[in-house]
């Protein structure tokens, strides 16, 4: 039986691996048009686009930690008091 919180952790991590295969598929663009275009290629708007999607990245581990948070809360369970490997 699938729940609320695995179908959000999973298209969390579909998102995630989404946008690093966006960063990945804009560094080849930006390595392929780069050398074709020369001094006319726009580096800046390249950069932001990857800035944009490092932030993405970012607010994705936020969402994960939040819920993670939330799981751990309505469980009865503080967020960081546990720590992987202890029983």
């Amino acid at each position: 039986m699938r729940t609320v919180e695995g179908e959000a952790r999973r298209a969390l991590s579909r998102l995630r691996r989404a946008v690093e295969k966006a960063r990945r598929e804009l560094g080849a663009l930006r390595g392929a048009l780069e050398q074709a275009e020369g001094e006319d290629f726009p580096a800046d708007q390249y950069d932001e686009c990857d800035e944009r999607l490092a932030a993405t990245t970012g607010w994705i581990g936020e969402e994960e930690a939040r819920l993670r948070a939330k799981a751990l809360r309505a469980g009865g369970l503080e967020p960081g008091r546990l720590r992987r490997g202890e029983r």
